[in-house]
């Protein structure tokens, strides 16, 4: 009895619902608990490349759930799943008509009237057998991550015609008015049959020029009364746009609007144009005139033909083209960068002896660079 009372009490286990324990296969060598190995990193490799492949399929044949996977897919930033998305770009670009599509990019201040004027015109392009893929990029939620906006709820009639596909994306921070992805998200659009792709980017002023690097056809959006002329001549934004549209041409603001495209006429004449093939157009809308999404619809495919025939149309994509590859090649060398021993060492102590004021930053930043392109490095 002295025994049992010196003993230490039996270890409490935590019991298993019977339900958990019947789903459990049985093991072999002893009645205790099943023990689960983890998931092997070589597996979980397979197993996105399987899944890649099913997308690439899918998405080839037209069905609208497998771009929206694709699309989440290329948009994570796990290491894994970048692998698995360019997997899935390297099977569906050989099945891509680049030839049939036009990519246009739709920017301007913020009420402005982006999402009015891209329902218009995307339902104009549907009646005329277009398949429309709208990439709107919307501002991001510093907590979340996600898109503050939900231009789906701005665009109810296109976002019910089976013509059209809207994507919003979140900026997730980045300069330029385009999300990180952008340019591959159009890609998986351009290979799943949507010939006009329409990229609507975050109306935060000059720094949107980015978009027009991305896109055959760069349209600016100006509402009435923006600026005077000096603002009009700026370098940045207004010299990129293929076409300027100033908005809320009706009521009391129509002859502000009209004066307005005339001062951006004015404007532009002193400008050098982007192609010697194509001259910028500056027009006027109003969502109260159904003849306005015509009309932009109308000079949308006057410039396709004009920079078609000119050629001036396969070497600006050409030209973009060198500039996303050496884009990548930063950013990928930056992110190598940061991976590398004794880097984050040497960038600490180098900054501090800057903030110290003893080498400015320019050449702390050069001494990084000769410490990694060393040849012992």
């Amino acid at each position: 009895r002295d025994h049992l009372a010196r003993a230490p009490p039996p270890a409490r286990r935590h019991a298993v619902p019977p339900r958990f324990l019947r789903s459990l296969p049985a093991s072999p060598r002893s009645p205790g608990p099943v023990r689960f190995a983890p998931c092997s990193a070589m597996a979980a490799a397979r197993s996105l490349s399987a899944t890649a492949q099913m997308l690439a399929t899918a998405l080839v044949a037209g069905e609208r759930r497998a771009l929206s996977k694709a699309i989440t897919l290329v948009e994570s930033t796990q290491p894994a799943s970048r692998e698995a998305a360019d997997e899935l770009l390297s099977l569906v670009l050989p099945q891509r008509d680049a030839s049939r599509c036009l990519r246009l990019g739709i920017s301007g201040p913020p009420g402005t009237g982006k999402s009015t004027l891209i329902e218009s015109l995307g339902l104009e392009l549907a009646s005329r057998r277009h398949r429309l893929a709208v990439l709107a990029v919307d501002p991001s939620s510093h907590r979340s991550g996600g898109s503050v906006l939900g231009d789906k709820t701005r665009m109810p009639q296109l976002s019910a015609n089976p013509a059209a596909f809207i994507r919003p994306s979140p900026a997730q921070g980045v300069l330029g008015g385009v999300a990180r992805r952008t340019e591959d998200v159009a890609l998986l659009c351009e290979s799943g049959g949507y010939d006009r792709v329409v990229v609507e980017t975050v109306g935060v002023g000059q720094s949107e020029v980015v978009v027009a690097g991305l896109v055959d056809m760069f349209v600016l959006l100006v509402p009435p009364g923006a600026g005077d002329g000096l603002q009009g001549i700026k370098r940045g934004i207004m010299e990129l746009a293929d076409l300027v549209v100033v908005t809320k041409c009706d009521g009391a603001l129509k002859p502000v609007a009209k004066a307005a495209a005339q001062d951006i006429r004015a404007a532009l004449s002193v400008l050098r144009p982007r192609d010697a093939a194509w001259a910028p157009r500056v027009i006027t809308s109003s969502m109260h005139d159904p003849g306005s999404a015509a009309a932009v619809a109308d000079v949308i495919e006057e410039f396709r033909a004009t920079m078609g025939r000119a050629g001036a149309l396969r070497a600006r994509r050409a030209e973009q083209a060198v500039s996303r590859v050496w884009e990548h090649a930063r950013a990928d060398v930056l992110h190598r960068l940061g991976g590398m021993p004794g880097v984050q060492a040497l960038i600490g102590e180098l900054a501090a002896s800057a903030a110290a004021g003893s080498m400015p930053y320019s050449r702390a930043g050069s001494l990084v660079g000769a410490a990694v392109l060393a040849p012992d490095a």
